[in-house]
């Protein structure tokens, strides 16, 4: 019974380190994710420290490829050494994980803050006859997001650029996918999107972040059991150095 234990235990082990080399791909992807994403929404939220949770999953996906490697090796060569430096490694990626995960809600909670500090001053420099970099991302936002204003069209009424153009109207990225014929005048407020954006920023920003804690709870969960794994491989060959080998079916001396 101890044996089907000490060789289910390997078993698990091995599969557990496969499953750590497509979690290193997927925590990359995630964090690079989040940096796209940031790309396009950076000039609503100027707190960059909110990156740091991305770059420490990927970090963790980079070392996550490390550990695979590490623990596929100890485990068949059933190397005492090389399965206590992956316990301690996966323990410490462990602890940053559940730091990913802390500091993931911490800038969940500051995401509506910091647009709201922010986004009036994005819209009062939008200038639509020169787009600069601020006026592109407002122009993005209202399209992908299916937005117009702050809180609604009207809110262009109050902006430099409304009162400059005096036309009456609000840019066309306001304008919904289905009006063919929009101009952005406020005389048509059918054709134009009705919700604000900055629900819509905030909600977005906030998913973002919630990948990134789901993702490091999903792969925490799974270097437990790797850990759990590991350890009963490391006590049962401390106690009983002969038992079979996982790849050779000998007896290891």
């Amino acid at each position: 019974m101890g044996q089907c234990g000490i060789t289910s235990s390997k078993t698990v082990l091995v599969f557990l380190n496969l499953i750590f080399w497509a979690a290193a791909g997927i925590l990359c992807y995630v964090g690079a994710y989040v940096f796209i994403t940031y790309d396009d929404y950076d000039h609503f939220f100027e707190d960059v420290y909110t990156l740091i949770p991305a770059v420490v999953i990927i970090a963790v996906g980079t070392l996550l490829f490390i550990i695979g490697l590490i623990g596929c090796c100890a485990t068949i060569r059933e190397s005492r050494c090389g399965l206590a430096t992956f316990v301690i490694i996966l323990l410490l990626v462990f602890i940053t994980e559940v730091v990913v995960v802390v500091l993931g809600y911490i800038y969940r909670a500051k995401v509506e803050a910091e647009v709201d500090h922010s986004i009036k001053k994005v819209y009062d420099t939008y200038n639509g006859t020169n787009p600069d970099a601020a006026s592109r991302a407002i122009d993005y936002v209202q399209r992908q997001l299916r937005c117009c204003g702050i809180h609604n069209y009207s809110d262009w009424e109050t902006t430099n650029w409304f009162k400059e153009t005096k036309n009456n109207s609000v840019p066309l990225s306001c304008c919904k996918a289905t009006s063919s014929n929009c101009t952005g005048s406020l005389t048509h407020p059918t054709d134009l999107y009705a919700e604000g954006c900055e629900a819509l920023v905030v909600k977005k920003l906030q998913e973002i972040m919630m990948y990134v804690i789901w993702a490091a709870l999903a792969f925490a969960a799974i270097q437990l059991l790797g850990m759990l794994c590991a350890c009963i491989v490391l006590c049962r060959r401390s106690r009983d150095p002969a038992y079979e080998l996982l790849i050779t079916g000998g007896t290891y001396a």
